[in-house]
C-alpha cells in the first residue's frame, strides 16, 4: 500500500465511503490530511488505522461521542486505562437495555400471535393490539420511545 493515498484508496482500504471520511474529518475524527500541490487530499496509514477503530467502534454501537473519548484516551497510550473501562462498561449497559427492550418486545409479539384467532381482520388480535397500547402485557416497550 503506497505511503500516500488518496481519498478514495483510503476510504476502500477502511471500508467504507469517501463522504464517510469527509464527515469523520468535519467532525474532528480523523485529522485533516495534507494535501497535495493539485489541492488533493493525501492520507498516510494512520488515517487507515483510525478510520477502521471508528469503524470497529461503530460496529459494537459505540456513539460518535464515545468514540471521540475513545479515541483521546487512545492517543494518550501511558494513560491508565479506567476511562476506557468506564466508556465499555456503558455500553455494555446500553446493550443489556436494548437486549431487556428486545425480550419484552418479543413476548409481546409472541403474546399477540398466540391470541390471533385466525379469523377476520375485524377480529384480528394483533391488529387490536397494535391499535391500542394499553392492551399490552409488558410496559417496558414504550410506544414513544426511539426505535431500536
Amino acid at each position: 500500500m503506497p505511503s500516500e493515498m488518496t481519498i478514495g484508496r483510503v476510504a476502500k482500504a477502511a471500508g467504507c465511503k469517501v463522504q464517510t471520511v469527509r464527515y469523520y474529518e468535519q467532525i474532528g475524527l480523523v485529522p485533516a490530511p495534507p494535501r497535495s500541490e493539485g489541492n488533493q487530499r493525501l492520507y498516510g496509514q494512520a488515517a487507515v488505522d483510525r478510520l477502521l477503530f471508528i469503524r470497529h467502534a461503530r460496529e459494537l454501537g459505540f456513539s460518535l461521542p464515545a468514540i471521540r473519548d475513545l479515541i483521546g484516551l487512545s492517543d494518550n497510550p501511558d494513560r491508565p486505562c479506567d476511562a476506557v473501562d468506564a466508556i465499555a462498561k456503558a455500553q455494555l449497559a446500553e446493550v443489556d437495555l436494548r437486549l431487556q427492550r428486545l425480550q419484552a418486545l418479543r413476548g409481546e409479539l409472541e403474546r399477540m400471535i398466540a391470541q390471533c384467532r385466525g379469523g377476520r381482520i375485524a377480529e384480528c388480535r394483533v391488529i387490536e393490539v397494535l391499535g391500542d397500547h394499553s392492551l399490552c402485557a409488558a410496559e417496558s416497550h414504550d410506544p414513544a420511545s426511539p426505535s431500536l
